[in-house]
This record gives structure tokens, sequence and C-alpha cells, in this order.
């Protein structure tokens, strides 16, 4: 008997053509309403999705003989894990896949903040030779701050390996920090960090974390950077206390007012004030939700998908 996988999303071929070798049956839908699959999950045993819509109980209930939900990226939020742990149900994700380049993306926005390249570049091209206004900062000697010691946090910190600075990690889990970052309480990191990097998946113990208190017990002004998920930050905060000069800079790969499906943000006919500001402040640099979306990890995650897939199926 066949394993008939259903592709929500588009992937790298590469992942499509190597379940096919490896004697799965594909088939694909990536146009139909979450209602409309429903209508047809139960023939399924398999689902490879990114972030179209939620996987929640309604949805899970119809899907009769799953047997693996595979996430093309690092996080799981849209899926109801627990309800679909308690049906046997295997959950597939690809951490593995993207943490170079969230790491890579997360020192980039760090050196183009600390020495105004998006501002500098702008002017120049305006006809503007600015020196002393874009006088940087160096990164050397400073501390950085990561929350989250997972795949993307420790990736981000091996990058650091090549500055002279003092890196250090909170995570909720203990004896996870190694040669590249030091374990700390939150209370000693909020004391010496320069700069803080989010590296968090988005959890209820997560959500709305950064706020006005959390930014307020940090002991100096620190330039923030967040290519985690974006309702880790309360956003109106976050521009308060840059206003404040609490927050020097921020690095927004992400934002509060993303879709579920990470693919749309401009579509309220009213901007926020708090999201309109970031998008006119000099000390803000904001992406698109793109740091894990580079051509290597485009490939690698698919790659990471199907071994696991095979895994699950001792097909490895």
């Amino acid at each position: 008997m066949s394993i008939k996988i259903l592709h929500i999303d588009s992937n790298n071929p590469i992942l499509w053509n190597q379940l096919e070798e490896a004697g799965f049956e594909n088939h694909a839908d990536f146009k139909s309403s979450k209602e409309e699959i429903e209508a047809k999950i139960q023939d399924y045993n398999g689902i490879v999705i990114r972030s179209r819509f939620k996987i929640d109980k309604i949805f899970l209930d119809a899907a009769t003989k799953l047997q693996f939900i595979a996430r093309v990226g690092a996080g799981l939020e849209s899926i109801d894990c627990e309800y679909a742990s308690s049906k046997g149900i295997h959950l597939i994700a690809a951490p593995e896949g993207n943490r170079n380049a969230v790491a890579e993306h997360s020192l980039g926005m760090i050196l183009s903040l600390f020495n105004n390249l998006n501002q500098a570049d702008a002017e120049v091209k305006a006809g503007h030779w600015n020196r002393e206004s874009n006088r940087g900062h160096e990164l050397d000697l400073k501390t950085v701050g990561i929350i989250g010691y997972g795949n993307m946090g420790k990736a981000f910190a091996k990058k650091l390996r090549g500055f002279d600075s003092e890196v250090l990690c909170y995570d909720i889990l203990d004896n996870v920090g190694d040669e590249n970052a030091k374990q700390v309480s939150l209370e000693e990191l909020r004391e010496k960090a320069d700069v803080l990097s989010l590296h968090l998946p988005w959890t209820p113990e997560t959500d709305k974390m950064v706020n006005s208190a959390f930014i307020n017990a940090f002991k100096k002004p620190f330039w923030i950077i967040n290519t985690s998920r974006g309702k880790n930050i309360v956003t109106a905060d976050l521009v308060e206390a840059m206003k404040e000069k609490k927050v020097l800079g921020a690095g927004l790969d992400v934002l509060e007012y993303e879709k579920l499906s990470f693919e749309t943000l401009f579509q309220e006919n009213n901007t926020p004030e708090a999201l309109q500001y970031l998008m006119e402040a000099k000390n803000v640099l904001l992406t698109p939700h793109i740091a894990g979306w580079t051509f290597e990890s485009h490939e690698r995650l698919a790659q990471v998908i199907v071994d696991k897939i095979k895994v699950v199926y001792g097909k490895n």
C-alpha cells in the first residue's frame, strides 16, 4: 500500500523528487481553501506544509489516516501540536535547514545598524556626503545577549566568534551553553547586554514577552534584533523605548502585524502608529521575514524534511 502525501505549499523540487524516488505517492494542492482540503484529507497519510493555514482540531479530526505533518520551516506554531500528538501523528520541522541563514542575517542586521549602512547609502544616493552623522560603532568589546539558545541561537553565537565580544545566552533549558556563549540568568543578561538578539519560538510564554517592563529591566540602553517571531515583541512598547533612548536601534525581520502565513503584511487600510514610526526611523532596519529565506536554505530545508520523513518510515 502506497503512502500518500499531500503537498499544501510549494517547496524546492528535491523534496518532491526524492520522496517519489523513495516510493511515496505525491499529490499537490496549492490553491484550495482549508475547508476544501479538509474534505479530502482523509485520503492522505502525510502533509507537507509551510504556513498556508492553521492545522487545528477540526482539520486533524478530518485527517483520519494522517501519520505525519511536515512543516518546511523552523517552528510548529501553526499546528495544534498537543492534539496532533494525542492522535499519534509525527510532527516534523526543519530548524537545521535555515539556522545558518538566520544567523548570517542577524549578524548583518547588527553590522548595518552599527555602521548606519542603509542610512548612509540613501544619503549618498540623494547627493549628501555626511560623514560625522554616520559615525558608527564597533561590535568588538560589546556584550551580545541571546535569548533562546536552540538551533538559531547557537548558529548565531558561532558567527560571533570572529569578534572580540562577550556572548551570553539565556534559555528555559539548563546546560545549553557552549564554547560560543556562556549561559546566564535573565537578570545577568539584562545587566550586561549591549545587543539583544531574539531566537525564540512563538508560544504562550513568549507572546508579547518584550514589553515595557522587560525593556526597562535592562541596565543599559541596547540594540535589539528579532529574527524569530513578531508577536514576541509589543511594538508600541518598543517604539516608546526607542523614543526614550532605552533602545538605541532595532533590526526586525519579523513584525507583530504579520499574518499567520507570514506571506503578507500590508493589507490593512490604516497603518498602526507604531509601525509607521518604525518605517520612518533611521535607526530601524526592517526586512520581510527573509532571515531564513536564502537560496541555500530553500534547498537545505527540503532536504532535512525528506530525510526526516524517511526516518519515520524506516527508509533512511
